[in-house]
C-alpha cells in the first residue's frame, strides 16, 4: 500500500525518517511541501502511524498504489459540518434564542448517543415553531461558509469525470442553493414546512436519516450506472456511517471519533481537497 501523508502546513524533513521507519516503507517521495508518499507501507502499522500523525497534526491514508480518482464515478457528501462549516439547524435556532439547546441535541446525535435520528430531528425542528422563515435566508447569507477546499474538491472531481451528490439530514432550503451555486448534480435533504411565512415546527415527507442516506447513494449509483464501490462518501457524524459503509472509499472529515474509526480515510487537518491528493 501507499501511505499518503498530508498537512495544511509544510511538512518538515525531520518527519521523513520516523514516518518511513514506523510505516516500514521502502521509499519516501516528497511530492510537494505538504504531501509525502511512502511506498510499500505496512497497513498493520496503522496504530503507530495514527498516533504519530495525530501528535504532529498530519493526515494519513493507506491507498492502493494503482488507484486513481477517475476509477470512481460518484462523490457523495454530507452538508452540515462537511461541505459547509456550520450546522444549519443550530444557527436557525439562534434566531429564536435556542441555539444552545438545539446544538446539544445535534452534538449528541452526531456522536451517536441519540440512536434515533428521526426523533432527534423532530425534537429540534419542533423548537423552531413560529420562527419567521426569513431566518433561513439570513443563515445562508450571513453564517453559511464552505469548508476549506470544498470548491477545489468539487472541481477536481468533475474534471475526473465523477458525478456529485449532496445528501443531508439538513434542509432543502440550503442544499438547493448550494446545488445551484456549486453545480452539484444531485441532492437529497429534508423539507421544512412553512405556512404564512412561519416555520410550523414540522418536516414534510420522509426524514433523511442514515438509512435514507445509504439508499440515496445506492439509487444514485444505479441511476448513473456504476457499482456503489465506485462511490466515495464523505461525512462527519454517525448519521453518515451507513452511507459511508456502502461506498468503496469513505472519508471522515473533521469527524466524530466513531466516524473516524469506521472510515477508510480521515481528514482532521487538511481541507476537502485533500481527496484529490490521495491519488
Amino acid at each position: 500500500m501507499n501511505l499518503v501523508i498530508q498537512s495544511p502546513a509544510p511538512i518538515s524533513d525531520s518527519h521523513l525518517k520516523p514516518l518511513a521507519a514506523l510505516a516500514r516503507s521502502t521509499e519516501t517521495a516528497r511530492i510537494d511541501d505538504t504531501l509525502l508518499r511512502l511506498s510499500e507501507a505496512d497497513p498493520l502499522q496503522r496504530p503507530d502511524i495514527d498516533a504519530y500523525c495525530g501528535t504532529h497534526a498530519l493526515d494519513y491514508a493507506y491507498i492502493e498504489p494503482q488507484a486513481q480518482l477517475f476509477d470512481f464515478g460518484l462523490v457523495a457528501m454530507d452538508m452540515d459540518s462537511t461541505l459547509i462549516t456550520i450546522e444549519c439547524i443550530d444557527e436557525i435556532a439562534d434566531f429564536c434564542g435556542l441555539k444552545a439547546e438545539v446544538a446539544a441535541i445535534t452534538e449528541a446525535s452526531m456522536r451517536g448517543e441519540i440512536k434515533d435520528f428521526n426523533e432527534s430531528l423532530t425534537r429540534r425542528v419542533a423548537l423552531l415553531k413560529g420562527l419567521d422563515a426569513s431566518a433561513l435566508e439570513r443563515v445562508y447569507e450571513e453564517r453559511l461558509r464552505l469548508s476549506p477546499g470544498a470548491e477545489r474538491m468539487l472541481e477536481g472531481a468533475r474534471a475526473a469525470g465523477l458525478k456529485t451528490l449532496l445528501v443531508s439530514g439538513g434542509f432543502t432550503f440550503f442544499t438547493e442553493r448550494l446545488q445551484a451555486r456549486l453545480g452539484i448534480d444531485y441532492t437529497r435533504a429534508n423539507t421544512l414546512e412553512i405556512v404564512d411565512g412561519k416555520l410550523t415546527g414540522k418536516v414534510i415527507g420522509e426524514i433523511v436519516n442514515a438509512d435514507v442516506k445509504a439508499r440515496t447513494l445506492r439509487e444514485t449509483c444505479e441511476k448513473i450506472g456504476i457499482d456503489q464501490k465506485r462511490a466515495i462518501a464523505m461525512g462527519d457524524g454517525s448519521n453518515d456511517l451507513k452511507m459511508m459503509a456502502e461506498a468503496g472509499l469513505s472519508v471522515a472529515f473533521r469527524a466524530k471519533p466513531v466516524v473516524r474509526e469506521a472510515a477508510t480515510v480521515a481528514f482532521n487537518f487538511v481541507g476537502l481537497d485533500g481527496l484529490l491528493r490521495l491519488f
